[in-house]
């Protein structure tokens, strides 16, 4: 049997071509209203057909916030279904973004739900939470592996909470962050161009030169825009590793809409900055 194309190596093919940048698709209550769009499963539907139709032929990545879908329910969740599938089939690479978490049969089924190719909700990767024991994620480890997809598993995120757990020493001298992305770099071995098995860094961190961030995978991170990082901070946090990051923009780019040209032109010019920083790095 011939396995699927890994995702490292659709991923680092999609931001050598189309530029390292990920757009979330994120339809919260208040960017609904900026767009003069009603909260409700109409509005929802919009916001997200307009950002798939304007960004998903020429951006790298789409990554779905599926938090926002599922508060609308059934109806919610399918316009993440019908998103997702029409993103990927205009060659967007879609990272969806549940940060599922859990032990045996339930992280089995979770994985079954994103990572099984004929699944509705099939997606390129899947963010998930190792806080369980990153052993916990072995289910969703082997199912992507088997189709083809990818994981980016939280290590150094963002928001300030997570220090307390990421920060963390363990008994043999290492952050649990660290551990994280030893794991990872484990799951990357001897993978190339790119790993399967990326890391969520957040891009506002400051100065991570502690972490061996070259974990032979790809780095994906928010915090560009809204959150106060830019584009040329990422050679400083990232260093050596800034190469296979996967900058996530989304309020810096969705405050342009509803409108699609401006909602291209504001990608545009983020991948066109990302890309001048990485070179420049």
């Amino acid at each position: 049997m011939t396995l699927p194309e890994p995702f490292g190596a659709r991923l680092r093919r999609a931001m050598d071509e189309r530029g390292p940048l990920c757009v979330g698709i994120d339809p919260h209550a208040s960017l609904l209203a900026e767009w003069g769009l009603d909260d409700d499963i109409a509005g929802l539907e919009r916001f997200s057909r307009t950002v798939v139709e304007a960004l998903a032929d020429r951006v790298a990545v789409l990554k779905p916030q599926s938090a926002f879908f599922e508060r609308f329910g059934s109806r919610g969740l399918a316009v993440l279904e019908k998103s997702v599938q029409e993103a990927r089939a205009a060659g967007a690479l879609v990272v969806t973004d549940a940060k599922r978490g859990d032990i045996g049969s339930t992280m089995a089924a979770y994985a079954e739900a994103f990572l099984r190719p004929d699944a509705p909700l099939f997606s390129d990767a899947l963010t998930v939470s190792p806080y369980l024991g990153y052993g916990s994620l072995s289910p969703a480890v082997a199912l992507a592996r088997e189709s083809g997809a990818g994981l980016f598993v939280l290590a150094l995120t963002s928001n300030p909470e997570g220090g307390e757990v990421q920060h963390a020493v363990r008994a043999d001298g290492r952050t649990v962050g660290a551990t994280m992305l030893a794991h990872l770099a484990a799951e990357n071995a001897g993978e190339e161009p790119l790993g399967s098995f990326g890391a969520v860094v957040g891009a506002t961190l400051g100065d991570l030169s502690s972490y061996d961030l070259d974990m032979g995978g790809p780095l994906l991170a928010p915090g560009i825009g809204a959150q106060g990082a830019t584009p040329a901070d990422l050679p400083r946090v990232f260093g050596a590793a800034v190469r296979n990051v996967v900058p996530n923009v989304s309020r810096g780019v969705l405050r342009h809409g509803p409108d699609a040209q401006a909602l291209r032109g504001a990608a545009e010019r983020f991948a066109t900055q990302i890309r001048e920083a990485v070179t420049a790095g």
